[in-house]
């Protein structure tokens, strides 16, 4: 992670404010490689989707980790529907952007708090 200053942090805040996702939450998940058994499996990720391709490549190169590429659609993309761009990372380095960006987070505040509150229930933070 490159030395993100404090203008930086706050900028990515507002994207994700804007146009991000946080996500915590237990899912049910059939295991095939094991015999069709099914868990119970966490997701916790954070993601930013846009249509400008710059700034999700500014946010993966500021941050440094995660994964960013274009989003495809299963079916063909209606023609008034822009391309779309995502920066998203999951677990661990879901916490990090967590405790980055909530003291400069608004609405996203109670989501980005669930992934805090779930990893410092365990110890980890």
């Amino acid at each position: 992670m490159a030395d993100l200053t404090q203008t930086d942090i706050a900028y990515i805040a507002g994207f994700f404010d804007a146009d991000g996702c946080a996500t915590c939450k237990q899912k049910k998940t059939k295991r095939k490689d094991r015999g069709g058994k099914v868990y119970n499996q966490w997701y916790i990720r954070c993601e930013i989707s846009v249509t400008d391709k710059e700034v999700i490549a500014w946010i993966h190169e500021t941050l440094g980790f995660g994964w960013s590429k274009e989003k495809i659609y299963k079916i063909k993309r209606p023609a008034h529907y822009k391309r779309q761009w995502r920066w998203r990372t999951a677990h661990r380095d879901a916490l990090r952007v967590a405790k980055m960006i909530y003291p400069y987070s608004k609405t996203k505040s109670p989501h980005l708090l669930k992934i805090i509150h779930h990893y410092r229930q365990r110890g980890h933070v």
